[in-house]
């Protein structure tokens, strides 16, 4: 049996939806983690310091009774034509408003009212480097001329290396971190970080098509190769501040999964914990677990690392875990990591 105990982990990256969706999702993530950075792309976009609050509002009202009394959802702006500047540097200065995240059109689910272009929201931009409000950026290219899995750092060079010379000073999460283009980036500037997902830390394109092909794990940005992946698990297991978890747990019903034309996103909330656990574990790596699930985001963000704890016992299982939840409309969603889950449990 191994267990370790770590400080209360924080997710830099969810999607929690709305409406029943979000009332089945929440309480996993509320449950696990103290701060989750929530993401604006629902429809329409949470583009105000209005949006933001009621959102929260919502979102608070879904944790449900058992949420850690130190939950705390941050709230993140949409970068589009809609946001306004003096309304979001009031939403940062009335603490509702967290971050701005910035969405290529038409790049993943609910991008369509993202930007054609980065540095075209310069003055926007500018505004935040001064007021230091982090910059959060789904780095991936939508020129159709471009292989899917060269996207990433065709971003990185054509749209977000011009948008920070442009304006130093600002603070900048490439997230969802998928290939070595993007590690390389964030190694390549000071004070940048990456958030990587449970997913691209533990699956390679092999997974997802050699035995039979699994839209369970179609997200965007695409998992990659099995080098990129074994990059991104050195880069997670090293200690190096600049990295930590963002899930980006995105839930879809099973119908838009397994369908003719899926979509992208990766529902493992539930077990995220577990299989970044199980990660360390098969890597003798578990010292720097807490870094990663725990200390290296809130220092990049200027917050103070939790005083509360949890502990992970890895022992063989005697039980399954779910593989499926489903919402109070009926719908069903797969979970991602129910194999690397029956091996841990969290208290």
């Amino acid at each position: 049996m191994t267990s370790i105990t770590v400080a209360t982990p924080d997710d830099w990256h969810v999607h929690l939806r709305d409406d029943h969706m979000l009332t089945a999702v929440a309480p996993f993530t509320a449950n696990s983690f103290r701060y989750a950075l929530v993401m604006p792309n629902l429809v329409p976009p949470i583009t105000s310091m209005a949006m933001a609050r009621e959102y929260r509002d919502r979102i608070v009202a879904a944790a449900g009774p058992d949420a850690r009394s130190d939950f705390t959802p941050l709230m993140g702006l949409y970068l589009n034509d809609d946001l306004v500047i003096e309304d979001l540097l009031a939403g940062v200065a009335a603490g509702v408003v967290f971050a701005v995240k910035y969405y290529p059109a038409g790049a993943t689910t609910n991008s369509e009212a993202g930007g054609a272009s980065l540095i075209g929201y310069q003055s926007v931009l500018e505004a935040m480097a001064e007021a230091g409000i982090p910059l959060l950026v789904h780095a991936e290219s939508t020129d159709p001329d471009i292989d899917i899995f060269d996207r990433e750092a065709a971003f990185l060079e054509t749209e977000l290396t011009p948008a920070c010379d442009a304006v130093p000073g600002l603070t900048v999460t490439v997230e969802h971190i998928s290939t070595r283009s993007g590690l390389d980036f964030v190694a390549a500037h000071d004070g940048f970080a990456g958030s990587i997902t449970p997913h691209h830390l533990t699956c390679d394109r092999s997974d997802v098509l050699a035995n039979g092909l699994r839209p369970d794990l179609y997200c965007k940005p695409v998992i990659n190769s099995r080098e990129e992946r074994d990059a991104l698990a050195a880069a997670a297991m090293s200690g190096n501040p600049s990295f930590f978890v963002g899930t980006d747990s995105a839930p879809h019903p099973l119908s838009h999964k397994e369908t003719g034309r899926a979509k992208p996103g990766i529902f493992n909330a539930p077990y995220a914990l577990e299989v970044i656990a199980e990660l360390f574990h098969q890597n003798r790596a578990l010292d720097q677990l807490e870094s990663f699930l725990s200390l290296n985001g809130p220092t990049h963000y200027g917050l103070p690392v939790a005083d509360s704890t949890i502990t992970l016992t890895r022992a063989e299982p005697t039980q399954t875990r779910p593989e499926m939840i489903t919402t109070s409309g009926g719908v069903e969603v797969r979970i991602f990591g129910a194999e690397a889950a029956a091996l841990w449990t969290i208290s």
